[in-house]
């Protein structure tokens, strides 16, 4: 590390502070050396021996416990002849198939379908209203959403309807929002790795294989896909992943959740007008920024991860190169090399640090092309008066430090097998400035 110039987003001050500027979001962070290198993991409940069956039943998310959990929307399974997703499960048919991963509502939406239909007259597709009266029409079916209902009722106080009494259309009218509403959960199987002895060996994004996290990673693009698809008026569906209670999890199970809303959010717009400036903002202004200051961790054909800066918590960037800025359009290959990224990335950080994975991708009604990158936060702090006061955030952990401890914990990962073919670590990266191609003049 050396000192640079006033002017640079990252700065060393003769004492060791290291004072970080985002030039897309304008956050001002500091790391001050009497608060650096604080441990990063922190110390949760005494872990406790399993006893047989924990390993489906140690929360809602598990195998053993689908019946407490909205109506899935689908299902991945694997096959001998590879992957196949499954919809219109009912029931009965729960436990006919081994699930790797569920699409599911969830119960207590951020933005629930009345909103959508108060607001907007949205109604749900055909498609929708006749799987919701299939469901309700079958009699297990029927028991289920009657007992989600319930449940959903009694956490928010509203007033306990006997569902009973109404007749199946009545149910189904009254059930439609477990079926098309726009807040949807991508749940994984293992609560625990295989062979778990104890409740501290939890399974994580970076405990999945790496073909297991690139069918993970499909089922929520596909899923943000159909989100656009179905309610017109969804403007930006937020995608993200909360790992761990103090990252915000009411599990610590490995799951992503999908929130369509109305508007775009606020960072989004300062984007744009970024974007509208200077169409190589991305380039310009953060993965150029960190070639020149050597802080790439890892990159693939279609993707690079580096050390950003100017972030609340340490934060790992992950950026697709292509030149499509959907993920949904993407090719297999494309999408394939950013999860290997991503599942390299949570598997050199480990399933003890909490962590937020946060999306950001154009969305359909979007003007500019805009890359699709994911950021992992590391929520090894917490904010206090002082950043309230001053908006300058005390990170604990600089972009060099962080840079070092994933290229040294991704470096033995590689040696041992457990990432994707094809990743460049550290010193071995292209780096290349300018090699996101989203922006259109860079592909003349």
């Amino acid at each position: 590390m050396s000192e640079f110039g006033s002017g640079d987003p990252l700065r060393v001050m003769p004492d060791g502070t290291v004072k970080q500027l985002s030039l897309l979001s304008g956050v001002q962070v500091w790391t001050v050396p009497s608060r650096a290198d604080r441990p990063v993991v922190r110390s949760g409940a005494p872990a406790r021996k399993l006893a047989p069956g924990d390993e489906d039943h140690e929360c809602p998310f598990c195998p053993g416990r689908i019946a407490e959990t909205p109506p899935e929307k689908a299902r991945r399974i694997r096959t001998d002849q590879g992957w196949r997703t499954l919809r219109g499960i009912l029931p009965g048919q729960w436990h006919d198939s081994q699930w790797c991963f569920r699409r599911i509502p969830n119960l207590f939406e951020i933005v629930g379908y009345d909103y959508w239909a108060r607001n907007y007259a949205f109604r749900a597709p055909n498609a929708l209203t006749q799987r919701c009266n299939r469901y309700c029409a079958d009699s297990a079916g029927r028991l289920h959403v009657e007992q989600i209902l319930r449940t959903k009722q009694a956490a928010t106080g509203e007033e306990i309807t006997d569902c009973a009494a109404l007749d199946d259309a009545a149910l189904a009218r009254r059930a439609i929002g477990l079926f098309a509403g726009g807040h949807d959960v991508i749940v994984a199987r293992r609560h625990f790795v295989d062979g778990a002895t104890d409740s501290s060996q939890l399974a994580g994004s970076g405990t999945l294989s790496v073909a297991e996290h690139a069918q993970y990673m499909d089922v929520t693009i596909e899923a943000l896909h159909d989100l656009y698809e179905q309610n017109r008026h969804v403007r930006y569906v937020a995608v993200f992943q909360n790992w761990l209670r103090a990252a915000g999890a009411s599990f610590d199970h490995v799951h992503k959740q999908l929130v369509s809303i109305d508007e775009r959010p606020v960072s989004v717009q300062q984007e744009l007008a970024r974007l509208r400036a200077n169409p190589n903002a991305y380039n310009d202004l953060a993965l150029n920024v960190a070639v020149q200051h050597d802080l790439v961790i890892a990159e693939n054909a279609h993707a690079i991860a580096f050390a950003g800066f100017g972030h609340r918590y340490p934060t790992i960037e992950i950026y697709s190169k292509s030149a499509i800025c959907e993920p949904w359009a993407q090719t297999e290959a494309e999408r394939a090399d950013m999860s290997a990224l991503v599942h390299a990335c949570h598997a050199g950080t480990g399933t003890e640090v909490a962590s937020n994975e946060e999306w950001h991708h154009r969305s359909p009604d979007m003007d500019m092309a805009m890359p699709w990158r994911i950021n992992l936060k590391w929520r090894i702090s917490t904010l206090a008066g002082f950043e309230g006061d001053t908006k300058i955030y005390v990170n604990t952990l600089d972009p060099w430090h962080l840079r070092d401890r994933l290229v040294a914990s991704l470096t033995g990962l590689r040696d041992a097998g457990r990432l994707g073919a094809g990743i460049a670590i550290g010193d071995q990266c292209p780096a290349r400035y300018n090699s996101l191609r989203y922006n259109p003049q860079l592909r003349c």
